[in-house]
Order: C-alpha cells, then structure tokens, then sequence
C-alpha cells in the first residue's frame, strides 16, 4: 500500500550552511527528468512546428540583421508566464531555475545563462497578434489544414472540415448540426489607476508642463510661458487628499484645473509656431493628440454637468483603454476590454475583442457562423444569456434549425416546460473565472493596445493548453473538467487527430 503524502516528508539531519558547499549538493542531472511533470507532459501535446512556422510568417522573409530568438523559445516563455501568473522579469528567472520549464522550450540541456532579456516580451506580443494567436489555438486543436493532418485529403486548405468527413446518421445523410455551443461575454480590466476626472486632468496638466519644457529654447523664444505649476499642485492635492470630498469642492478644483491646462496647451501651441518641422518625437506627440482630446472631453462635460462622453479617455498613458459598465455589486464599470467568448467539448474560443463597449446580443449569429467555419456545421444547441435571447437572434437560429436552449418569451406557463437548467451555463463562467483567478485575465498589466490584445489572446490559449495537456492542478487552481467521453463528439475529434489525448 503506498504511502500517502503526509508520511513522505525529508528525513535528512539537519545540517549547517557552513558545513553544506555547493560543490557537495547532488545534482538531479544525473537521474532522467520526470515523465509525468506537467511540463514534460505538455511539451508532448504541442504541436510545435505548427507554433514556430505561424510565429516565423509573423516575421516576413527578411534575410538581413542578426538572428531572432528561437520561436519555440518566444512562444513557449509566453505560455510559462501566463500559465503561472509571472511578471516578465520573474518568468525569465524561473526559466533560468527551471530546468523542466528548459525542456518545454526545448533546451537539450541545463543552462544557468538567462534565455533572453525580459524586455523582449514586448516584441513577443507585438508578433503574436490576436489574429496568429487564433490561428493557432485552432491549429493545436485539429481544426486547421496544418494541423495533425494537414497532408490528409479530407479536409480543405481553409480548415473547415469536408462533410465526407462529418459524423453520418442512420439513413447515411451527413449530420448539419452537431454540439452544444455556450456562449458569454466579459471584461477584462486593464491595470490602471481608477480615473477621476480631478485625477486626469492633473495628470494632463502635469504632462503639458513636461511639453513645454522640451519645447521651450532660448534661441527661438524670449520669455518662457507661465505654467504656475507649484501653485496647480497644491490646489490639486488640497482636495485630492481630503477622505471625505463634496461635490462643490471638486467641481471648483476641476475648474481650476481646466483653466491651467487650457493654457498650457495654448502655450504649447505658441512655441509651436516657431519651429520648422514636428519638434517632438512620436511619444511626446501621441501624449499632446491625447491631452487636447482629453481637455475637449472634460470641457464638455464640465459645461454640461454630467459625467458621461462618446470614447471618453480614462489614461492619458493608454487612451484605448474605455469604461465597461458591468452593472456588478463590487464594480459596477470596470476599465478595458470586452470580450466574447464560446465554450464547445470545454475548449474556449475568442470571438469578439473590442475597447469599445458593444451589445453581445449583436454578435450571437456570428459567433455561430464562426462555429461553422471552425466545425464544418452549425451547433445544435446554444446556451446564452438573457441578453442574447432577442426576438431577431430567436428568428434567425430558428431558421437554422438551432435550439436555443434559454427562457421562452411571454408569460410562464401552467406546467413548467426544462428548456434550460441554472447549471448548464456553468463551463463558461468557469472559465472565466479560471481565467481571471489563476491567469491573470482580470489585470491586464501591457500598455499597448496590441500587446494587451495579444495578452488576453494568450490566455485563452493556455486555457486549453492546460485541457489538452490533462493537468488538473495548475497553479494551485481545481481545473473542473468535463468528461469527453461523455460526448458524441470525442470520437470525431480523435479521428481526426489520433495523436492528441484528450483530457477525460
């Protein structure tokens, strides 16, 4: 009987730092890695010449300057950051550590020299766009003509699966319909500071002051403008630093600071006049676009008195970043992107991605459409909220032949009717949760707009890498799993790729 865990702990003598030399430490080298490690176990699910090839086209055919990092390096340290939640730098220092993280990026042996400098992650999301990331969560998954059988005849160049290939029913008919199709949408917050309009325009005000700094020269002007600015701080914080604000006083400090930064922008403009050409550099002209959009917003809304306008800035440092209101007890607006998500046999799948806050009703008959091309035909279930049950998604999946599995319109009837349990939704929701809890999906840390769409991308990839590898315990999160030998579509999916275990 084996022994449990509780009975395994070290029994080595305790012996002092002193005493203890690194040359006497016994080096695990000399023993074969384990096979069973989830690293190990998950490098032999990837496909990763599917991977490198769609990282390498992201590159061009450039055959100048020096060699790039090694693509399964750059993808994989992607999916070690995400899978435990790291920082850029800290991801680095574990692989330096880590001779398992190593062996998945595929290092023939153990190095202590770092893989490369943490600062390459930035071009690492830059190539990965949430385009090639797409590409390749469905690559991995078989859904793609270069993924397990790219060289079979059944399926085409575009992925989409031939319907010579598709489960057949009885009479031998080909099946149109098939899978259960969960589909929802959430935020994903951006790691800034919660904005205030008090806040922003000290921010804009602030910023302004540095412009002019760099634009002012002795030679070209005579007097250097009035900014006032030791004066603007301490009417800023006089009111910033109070517990307890009351509307008079912030609206009298906004007040203030829309003055000061309405003239510093016309003085920016001033000092404009007397150069040539652009004076700035593409940062400093990017921050000066921002800080008049910024002071037109607040302008307005200052005049208006309300506190809501079309694209409004909440960062002067990523002004794509918008408001999502979530109508939610402990947020009720969160501060990034929205996205749409869909969930079939528990792998996910990113829909929609959009700064903007949009309807996800609107988008219900896309993402079916895009079930179909993934598939090679239409889900015959789909499990949506309430606010995708519109009359006109209704009509349309009903002329599909689709059963929407949600709440019937009009009033309930006499005897209840199971058109959907409260659990049934539950995978996507888990996932979410997953998704934000263990991954880092609920603080974007990137700045750019590109490079936090590629980390949101990148997350719902390692949602099923973790699946695909089986793994149940991955950074110290149950993983709720659903059975795929419970479905009907296990079979179809393993003959399609027989060389991908399928978590059960």
């Amino acid at each position: 009987m084996a022994k449990s865990s509780k009975n395994r702990a070290s029994k080595q003598n305790y012996v002092s730092q002193d005493q203890l030399g690194i040359e006497g430490f016994e080096s695990p080298f000399s023993r074969k890695l384990n096979p069973k490690n989830r690293w190990v176990v998950l490098s032999r699910n990837i496909p990763w010449d599917i991977l490198v090839s769609t990282y390498n086209s992201a590159l061009g055919n450039s055959k100048t300057g020096a060699a790039s990092i090694n693509a399964r390096v750059a993808i994989g340290s992607v999916i070690i950051k995400h899978i435990c939640d790291l920082s850029d730098r800290e991801t680095v220092q574990q692989i330096q550590e880590n001779m398992y993280m190593q062996f998945f990026l595929g290092y023939s042996s153990f190095t202590d020299e770092p893989p490369f400098d943490p600062s390459l992650f930035v071009e690492f999301r830059k190539r990965l766009g949430v385009e090639q990331i797409n590409k390749i969560n469905e690559l991995i998954l078989g859904l793609g003509s270069e993924g397990y059988h790219a060289k079979s005849s059944t399926q085409d160049r575009a992925g989409v699966v031939k319907k010579e290939t598709l489960p057949k029913q009885d009479g031998g008919e080909v099946v149109t319909h098939f899978g259960k199709m969960i589909t929802d949408a959430t935020a994903c917050p951006q790691d800034i500071a919660y904005p205030t309009d008090l806040n922003l325009l000290n921010d804009a005000r602030e910023k302004s002051q540095l412009l002019i700094d760099t634009l002012y020269k002795k030679v070209l002007h005579k007097k250097k403008p009035r900014t006032d600015r030791k004066k603007a701080r301490k009417e800023y914080l006089q009111t910033a630093q109070k517990k307890v604000k009351s509307k008079k006083a912030i609206h009298n400090a906004v007040k203030k600071q829309l003055a000061y930064l309405r003239r510093n922008i016309s003085s920016i403009h001033k000092l404009w006049d007397s150069y040539q050409k652009i004076p700035l550099d593409r940062n400093e002209y990017k921050y000066l676009l921002v800080i008049q959009t910024l002071y037109d917003q607040q302008k307005q809304m200052f005049d208006r008195g309300e506190h809501s306008v079309d694209n409004r800035i909440v960062s002067i440092h990523q002004p794509h970043v918008r408001p999502i209101v979530r109508g939610k007890t402990n947020a009720k607006t969160e501060f990034g992107a929205k996205i749409q998500a869909t969930v079939m046999n528990g792998y996910t799948f990113l829909d929609e991605l959009s700064w903007e806050a949009f309807n996800e009703g609107t988008c219900l008959i896309s993402s079916v459409e895009k079930y179909k091309v993934r598939f090679g035909f239409y889900p015959e279930y789909v499990l949506a909220d309430k606010i995708y049950c519109t009359r006109a998604n209704r009509k349309v999946l009903k002329d599909l032949s689709i059963t929407l599995r949600a709440k019937p319109l009009g009033r309930p009837k006499a005897v209840d009717e199971k058109h959907v349990s409260p659990g049934e939704r539950n995978p996507i929701e888990g996932k979410f949760g997953q998704a934000k809890t263990a991954y880092g999906l609920n603080r974007i840390k990137a700045r750019l707009q590109a490079t936090s769409q590629s980390w949101i991308a990148s997350i719902i990839l390692v949602l099923n890498l973790v699946k695909l590898a089986g793994e149940a315990l991955l950074c110290h999160v149950v993983l709720v799993t659903y059975s795929a030998r419970q479905m009907k579509f296990e079979p179809w999916l393993r003959n399609r790729q027989p060389q991908l275990k399928l978590a059960a």
